[in-house]
């Protein structure tokens, strides 16, 4: 985010909290509106997506003191028309400090004012250059292996990340415990100071705590003031029903912790799925082979098949040839945030079993029923071979 943004969005609104609320009433409010438009809590809901991401950028500038300074001083710079005199309505009154109004760079312009090169007051100042404007958290990457029935269902897991976390020994504060960062006597805790050039007034980074507004006399001895540390924490999150295998499901907010102000980075979970010993998967389907007689195949019947959720009974009609598939509809992989019966269907493949020995008696009526069997399966293939040479050959096995 820039101070671009800042002529078009009024940060106090999105918290619903008035200009002059405490810490205390912005960091509730934030916290409020956080929980209700978590995507966790909103999957599938890009409205309430939207909503979390800017409560979140409200949140990082207002809680921030020397920042949210920030956000006062231009604003009213803006709406008493110091930047051109047109408020917040993109410098319609006119040319910024006199002078045309083309070819201006509204970024160069908040560089003059802020002294940052168009960026952050605190982008590029403090001690020895180093950078203090805020910054995202890294993205994790971590991975999971489920199996088949619990990547169906959905299931809770606990995650162990290795990366840097808030520091457990000083709770991001940065100062050792039983001490507290103290506010800084040159900015009075706002993290700016003013630079006086005449008839302007141009706000700069303090050079005493590098815009962060506190000073650190003893700093943390497991996180040197930084208030992060390298260490393995453990993170309990639920995966949605019917993830699939090598799917990356992100947990916002989850990884890193952001520098200065900045908000976290993600949690990227990569999803292995174990194979099933009866079920395969096709896309949103289920696939699944069951075997039947000859005699449920020529003259019908009803079988019981197993879905994920228990069995359902399925109806073979008769003359049913090898091969063929049936649909149950509904009752294949679940869709993210739907019902179990809302996602795809399970296709049933039958296959005729051929009894390996036979009694006398079955014997018999196989060759009873075969002499009074005048369908010829082979009439198309007999019509070719009329045409070819005769030849005896031996029966083997062949892996195909």
């Amino acid at each position: 985010m820039s101070q671009a943004d800042w002529l078009e969005k009024d940060y106090y609104k999105m918290l619903g909290v008035a200009s002059d609320a405490s810490a205390d009433e912005i960091r509730k409010a934030y916290r409020k509106l956080a929980r209700e438009n978590h995507p966790d809590a909103n999957p599938d809901n890009p409205k309430a997506e939207e909503r979390f991401k800017e409560v979140s950028e409200a949140n990082s500038v207002l809680s921030d003191p020397s920042k949210r300074a920030e956000y006062d001083q231009f604003r009213q710079l803006a709406a008493s028309g110091g930047l051109g005199g047109g408020g917040f309505g993109g410098f319609q009154g006119g040319a910024p400090f006199g002078g045309s109004t083309q070819n201006i760079d509204l970024n160069d312009l908040l560089g003059n004012i802020f002294g940052g090169g168009g960026g952050s007051a605190r982008a590029s100042a403090g001690r020895g250059g180093r950078p203090t404007g805020p910054r995202r958290g890294n993205d994790v990457k971590t991975g999971v292996t489920l199996s088949f029935e619990d990547a169906m269902a959905g299931v809770t897991v606990t995650l162990r990340v290795r990366g840097n976390a808030v520091c457990s020994t000083c709770s991001g504060m940065g100062a050792r415990p039983g001490t507290f960062p103290h506010r800084c006597d040159r900015c009075g805790g706002q993290g700016v100071v003013n630079d006086n050039q005449g008839l302007f007034a141009f706000s700069q980074p303090c050079p005493v705590c590098a815009g962060r507004g506190e000073v650190i006399d003893d700093p943390c001895p497991t996180c040197a003031g930084s208030g992060i540390e390298q260490r393995t924490r453990t993170v309990r999150t639920r995966l949605p029903a019917g993830v699939r295998d090598g799917q990356t499901v992100k947990l916002p907010g989850k990884g890193e912790p952001g520098m200065y102000g900045g908000q976290p980075g993600d949690l990227l979970v990569e999803v292995t799925v174990a194979e099933h010993d009866v079920f395969v998967r096709s896309g949103d389907n289920l696939k699944l082979s069951v075997p039947i007689t000859f005699a449920e195949a020529a003259l019908g019947a009803q079988i019981s098949v197993p879905t994920l959720d228990g069995s359902v009974t399925l109806k073979i009609p008769a003359g049913t040839e090898s091969g063929r598939t049936f649909r149950v509809r509904g009752r294949g992989a679940p869709k993210r945030g739907k019902g179990k019966k809302s996602g795809g269907d399970l296709l049933v493949t039958v296959t005729i079993t051929v009894p390996q020995k036979l009694t006398k008696t079955q014997k018999k009526v196989v060759e009873d029923f075969a002499a009074m069997d005048d369908s010829d399966p082979r009439a198309t293939l007999n019509a070719l071979s009329r045409n070819g040479a005769t030849a005896d050959a031996a029966s083997e096995d062949v892996d195909v």
